[in-house]
C-alpha cells in the first residue's frame, strides 16, 4: 500500500498532511525550535498506515511581528490552526518546545485536546543551547551544539548545520528566535501539570541531553494521567533517530485511547516495535 504525505497550504497555514480527513480525532504534530514539520515524516506514514489523520503544521516562529515572537503567540496561531480546519478536539504530539506548546494549549483549551504525546518535551527544565543569545556564529560551535540533540553524531549532518548557520545568520530571523527561546524560559509549566486530566504518553530518549531522563521523570510524577516510556540509544529527538519504536509506542497508546477506559493511574507502554515498511511520497496541494 502507498501512501502519501501531501504538503497543504491553506490561508496563511502551511502543513503536512496525511491520513483520512473524516478519521477522529485528528493527531497535531508539533515541531521544536529549529525543527520543521517533515522532523515528522516516518511517524505521519505509520498514523496513516494505522487509518488516523494526521497534521504537522509550520510554526511561524520567523515570521511573526518581532514583539509577538513568543510563546503565547504561537500558542494563539495553533489555535486558530485548530479552528480554521475544524480539528477539536485533537490528540497533540509534540516535541521539545512542540511539547510545552501542546501543553500550554491544553491548559488554555482543555476541552478541545483529548490526549497528549510528550517527548523531549520543555516546559519545566532544558539544557541551554544558545539560542537565547546566539554569541557565537562558527561552524565548529553550531555542530557541537546541535550534536546534543541526538544520541548518533552522525545525524548532524552538514546540511542540517547549513540550514541553522542560515537561520541565525539571517538577523530578522535571529532576533525572533531568540525572543522566542526567552519566552520559553518563562512559560513554564510545572505548578499547572496537576490541573491536566487528558491522558499523556511521554516518550523520551534515554540519552537525551537537553531535557534528560530526570526531566521526563518529574513530568511523570506531576500529570495525573502520564505514561512514561524510554528509547534506548536515543537522544532528544526520538521520532527522528528511533522512528520505529517511537512510532510502535505512539500507535500502542493511541489503541489504548479507544479501547481503555483511563482511570487516573499510570499505565506502562511496552510494545513490540516493529514497524512495517512504508513508501514515503509527499504531493504539494494549495487549496
Amino acid at each position: 500500500m502507498t501512501l502519501v504525505v501531501t504538503e497543504r497550504r491553506q490561508a496563511s497555514f502551511v502543513y503536512l498532511e496525511a491520513g483520512l480527513a473524516q478519521r477522529k480525532p485528528s493527531l497535531v504534530l508539533l515541531h521544536g525550535m529549529l525543527g520543521e514539520p517533515s522532523n515528522w515524516d516516518h511517524t505521519l506514514l505509520a498514523l496513516a498506515q494505522a487509518g488516523y489523520h494526521a497534521l504537522a503544521p509550520l510554526l511561524p516562529m520567523y515570521d511573526m511581528p518581532l514583539k509577538a515572537a513568543n510563546v503565547p503567540s504561537l500558542v494563539a496561531f495553533m489555535h486558530r490552526f485548530v479552528s480554521a480546519l475544524h480539528l477539536s478536539p485533537v490528540i497533540f504530539v509534540g516535541n521539545s518546545l512542540g511539547g510545552q506548546l501542546a501543553l500550554l494549549y491544553t491548559l488554555t483549551y482543555p476541552d478541545q485536546v483529548v490526549a497528549l504525546v510528550l517527548t523531549g518535551s520543555s516546559g519545566i527544565e532544558e539544557v541551554e543551547l544558545g539560542t537565547s543569545t546566539f554569541r557565537r556564529y562558527d561552524r565548529a560551535y553550531i555542530r557541537e551544539r546541535a550534536a546534543l540533540t541526538f544520541y548518533d553524531p552522525g545525524l548532524v549532518t552538514d546540511a542540517l548545520i547549513d540550514r541553522i548557520l542560515a537561520i541565525i545568520h539571517d538577523r530578522q530571523k535571529a532576533l525572533r528566535l531568540i525572543r522566542l527561546a526567552r519566552s520559553a524560559q518563562s512559560e513554564t509549566v510545572a505548578d499547572r501539570l496537576d490541573q491536566l486530566k487528558q491522558p499523556v504518553l511521554l516518550v523520551w530518549g534515554k540519552n537525551d541531553r537537553i531535557t534528560p531522563p530526570e526531566v521526563a521523570q518529574r513530568f511523570a510524577q506531576m500529570l495525573p494521567q502520564a505514561t512514561l516510556h524510554f528509547i534506548d540509544r536515543c537522544g532528544h529527538a526520538p521520532m527522528m533517530e528511533q522512528p520505529e519504536a517511537f512510532n510502535a509506542v505512539l500507535l500502542a497508546f493511541l489503541q489504548r485511547l479507544a479501547t481503555v477506559s483511563f482511570n487516573g493511574r499510570s499505565r506502562s507502554a511496552e510494545t513490540d516495535t516493529t514497524s512495517p515498511n512504508l513508501l514515503f511520497f509527499r504531493t504539494a496541494s494549495t487549496t
